[in-house]
């Protein structure tokens, strides 16, 4: 670059000029390396920094290596961006009616206290020179002093630079005082107006007396901008004069569905939904609540907030009736006139005897994204407590993914404990993430080693930052549906915050026939893959769906509360070709209805017109409505009917008579509205929710229901 070519740069404040300069010279530094010895392959370390003439166009240019090119270029460009906004508020240091212009010499020691116009302005080249001596001499700075808001001084951290030195003499020297400001040339008047407004906020700025000189080039544009940062001034009100820092940004992808309405009987009086048993949804939010700051609202979904707790249902006799439904009728704690069809359905817990082997393919994404400390390492600790709780005979491979991806353990027997804990072990993070490829991998591991008498799963562990290969649902969905249908099933851990796909990894769990949990901590590892592990990889009934149908005389509204991302149509409770959830070994699934009993206050008004229903199932002293669940079988293709009737046996007439399970999940309940902002819970508050939680925690081993009644109580002093 020719000095005409800096006169050609549009757009740049010519206080910018001295930092143009500077952030050349360093990057012409960084072509210098001190390991040539012949003057023909290198300007020469100690040769002083020049810039090209114009006429040197036309001279051969000189063989260097293809990486010193590109380090300079880049060294150029990053000085000029870090350092000319700082250099740009020199100005803010000349006294009224004068200019700056440093000049230093070779010791770093002042030789101002020269008066304004004493010296005239230094060309290019020499004050290039200057610069490069400077920038060449400069250590690493101290912290700024206390108290000021150093906005650069976030930028040069994220960059590996050290923080610029703020306030008094430092060595030998001082510079930048109003007082001894050695002058420049003249400002247009303009300018000048502009900056003695502000000169009573400027603070001086120490130079450094002397440096070390630099022994790798590489250093050099490095220590290039830390001589110019050493320039930046200290603000007393840098808010006004420097961009402000951006918040970290959120990256997290979540689903949106609007909340169930409140339905008329009279009009729709069959409610059908897939069951639900996640609850990466209840783990998420409740990290960002001890966070201090509240979940997005689609995050929110109510039904897996229920679902996390463990509640002490009645037990079904055997496998072959694997379910028992138990319902409750009882008031509604924040609607006087209506009432709450509490439904809940425990899963049989199959005996150690009678579990099938496993046949696990752990999938982790291994991308740079995972690198902190709440992802893979936390990864790697929940697989190490998975295969403690696997059994000789099961087997286990692993795949990792990021720019590719490759096995890192071929099937394996649990017997072999140490070789798999040593893969595990010898994980790391880097590359981006080419999701789609891994899990086509983790498949055809799991397709070559099938066994028909065995779980088949895959187990992807991940941030759901899919940027590489097939990122597309729908493929992706069509892909583990065809393997589903084949015997193998997926299931997810998702870790991480900022990053984190919660609607992918839905999408991938729902069709693969598998659970979808969220880990944020050990406890949460814990919780999920070795007090849950039975109910987490063995499954006792898959495509699972329940139907409610309402009696209109007994009943004029309902809404379903949650279950928003499982709604089902009526026709397809009885089509086996439908796909629903799965139920795993000692698992229990919970939905909360809330309904208007005829001849109370209704929500919604009925029409004018509207088709009188004629009373059915006994009248009005008669059923409620009508429960029916259909299941399959894990081997199984087609569906069995389970059917209870809702009635008056089943209520209770005041809340405090129902369980600790009822109540306590009524809380949840309404904690997860209220997060989620449904419209129906009128005054009642998270107070409410408390004092509800707190009436019904019972028998809790684990800690989790006096952890949710902490959580709520941080939720109300929690920020949007």
């Amino acid at each position: 670059m020719t000095e005409p070519d800096f006169t050609r740069l549009k757009g740049v404040p010519s206080p910018r000029d001295a930092a143009k300069r500077a952030a050349l010279a360093a990057a012409m530094a960084a072509f210098d390396d001190p390991e040539k010895k012949s003057e023909s392959e290198t300007q020469g370390t100690d040769a002083p920094v020049r810039l090209r003439d114009a006429s040197s166009r036309t001279e051969g240019k000189k063989t260097m290596r293809v990486s010193q090119f590109n380090y300079g270029l880049a060294a150029s460009i990053a000085a000029l961006m870090i350092a000319a906004p700082a250099a740009f508020y020199l100005s803010k240091f000349n006294a009224p009616g004068g200019g700056s212009s440093l000049s230093v010499s070779s010791n770093g020691a002042d030789e101002g206290n020269a008066s304004a116009g004493s010296a005239p302005a230094p060309s290019l080249r020499e004050e290039s020179k200057q610069d490069a001596v400077v920038a060449a001499q400069a250590p690493a700075a101290p912290a700024p002093a206390p108290g000021v808001n150093d906005h650069w001084g976030t930028v040069r951290g994220r960059l590996g630079l050290a923080p610029p030195q703020i306030g008094g003499p430092v060595g030998g020297g001082q510079v930048g005082s109003a007082a001894n400001a050695p002058a420049s040339p003249a400002r247009p008047a303009k300018m000048a107006r502009q900056e003695d407004k502000k000169a009573e906020r400027v603070a001086n700025v120490a130079m450094p007396a002397s440096a070390p000189p630099l022994a790798k080039s590489k250093e050099a544009a490095r220590m290039g901008a830390n001589g110019l940062m050493t320039r930046a001034p200290a603000l007393q009100d840098s808010a006004d004069m420097l961009p402000p820092v951006a918040e970290k940004e959120f990256r997290d992808k979540f689903d949106s569905k609007d909340i169930n309405p409140v339905k008329q009987v009279a009009q729709e009086p069959v409610s059908t939904f897939s069951i639900d048993v996640d609850t990466a949804s209840y783990a998420f939010a409740r990290r960002m609540i001890n966070g201090g700051q509240l979940p997005p609202k689609d995050a929110v979904r109510v039904e897996e907030f229920i679902n996390y707790f463990p509640y002490n249902y009645p037990q079904p006799e055997s496998a072959d009736a694997p379910f028992k439904p138990t319902i409750t009728v009882a008031p509604s704690p924040w609607n006087a006139h209506n009432r709450l069809v509490h439904v809940a359905v425990q899963g049989y817990a199959l005996q150690s005897a009678q579990r099938p082997r496993a046949n696990l393919v752990f999938l982790v994404d291994v991308s740079g994204s995972m690198s902190s400390e709440d992802k893979l390492p936390l990864v790697k600790n929940a697989l190490r407590m998975l295969v403690d709780e696997l059994k000789p005979e099961d087997t286990v491979a692993l795949v990792t993914y990021a720019s590719g991806s490759g096995v890192a353990l071929e099937p394996t027997k649990i017997a072999d404990k140490g070789k798999i804990i040593a893969a595990i072990d010898a994980l790391g993070a880097g590359g981006s993430t080419a999701g789609a490829q891994g899990i086509q991998d983790a498949y055809r591991l799991a397709e070559e080693n099938f066994d028909k008498a065995a779980v088949n799963r895959v187990i992807l562990s991940t941030d759901g930052d899919f940027n590489v290969g097939v990122t597309d649902q729908g493929e992706l969905k069509g892909l583990i549906e065809r393997k589903r249908d084949k015997g193998i099933f997926l299931s997810i851990l998702g870790v991480g915050q900022g990053n984190y796909n919660d609607a992918l990894m839905q999408t991938l769990a729902q069709n693969g026939n598998g659970t979808a949990a969220y880990v944020d901590n050990l406890n949460e590892a814990r919780k999920v893959l070795v007090e849950e592990a039975s109910s987490t990889l063995f499954p006792i009934a898959k495509d699972v769906k329940i139907q409610v149908e309402w009696n209109p005389a007994r009943v004029s509204e309902y809404r379903l509360i949650g279950y928003e991302t499982r709604a089902l149509r009526r026709e397809d409770f009885n089509n086996d070709k439908v796909d629903a959830g799965d139920v795993g070994s000692g698992h229990r699934v919970t939905a909360i209805y809330e309904i208007t009993p005829a001849g109370e206050k209704q929500l919604v008004d009925d029409l004018r017109y509207g088709k009188k229903t004629a009373e059915a199932a006994g009248g009005a002293d008669g059923e409620l409505g009508f429960f029916k669940l259909r299941y399959k079988l894990p081997k199984e293709d087609e569906s069995k009917l389970l059917s209870a009737p809702i009635g008056g046996a089943q209520a209770v007439e005041k809340l405090a008579a129902a369980t600790d399970d009822v109540r306590f999940s009524i809380a949840v309940a309404a904690f997860g509205q209220l997060l989620k902002g449904a419209p129906y819970l009128g005054k009642y508050d998270y107070d409410d929710v408390i004092a509800l939680a707190k009436g019904a925690k019972g028998d809790d081993p684990f800690g989790y229901r006096a952890e949710f009644v902490n959580l709520a109580r941080l939720a109300k002093t929690a920020r949007p």
